[in-house]
């Protein structure tokens, strides 16, 4: 059965509109880039939660509490099967100042050896072609429609 996760795009309006991505933190990540960015989101139990797991996750993941009123943008469906509920929101943050919850992982792998990582090792605003390219294949027609709505 599927994985349900729910997240949140958080945009702004600039010479264009830009929106906020998160890079997943880990060894596995580091040296990835294009397709390897997201939404900031995390898996949900309940149906019925999504919008408050989108407002948790972006907290647990950039440190910021969301209180502004969220767009639905619908589900999308990755590769590996997860269902993603996206949200929308207008916000500007300082992508310098982000506090991302931490995961603890064996590293190396075999090794006996625990380590602790950041989920998130850093957040950028990228407008909407960019955005496009870094993103993860699965979540690229939240980026549709969310120019769709804003006009973009």
């Amino acid at each position: 059965m599927p994985s349900n996760s729910a997240g949140l795009i958080a945009y702004r309006k600039r010479e264009e509109i830009e929106v906020l991505l998160v890079h997943p933190g880990g060894p596995f990540w580091r040296s990835k880039d294009l397709g390897a960015w997201s939404i900031p989101k995390g898996e949900y139990a309940d149906a019925g939660d999504a919008e408050a797991a989108a407002r948790r996750e972006f907290a647990e993941e950039l440190g910021v509490e969301v209180t502004v009123p969220l767009t639905a943008l619908g589900q999308v469906k990755q590769r590996g099967g997860k269902v993603v509920t996206a949200f929308a929101a207008k916000l500007d943050i300082d992508t310098a100042s982000i506090r991302s919850n931490t995961f603890e992982m064996e590293w190396p792998p075999r090794s006996g050896k625990r380590q602790t990582f950041p989920e998130v090792d850093r957040a950028a605003w990228f407008t909407l072609d960019a955005a496009w390219e870094k993103i993860n294949a699965g979540q690229r027609p939240l980026l549709d429609r969310l120019a769709q709505l804003i006009g973009g």
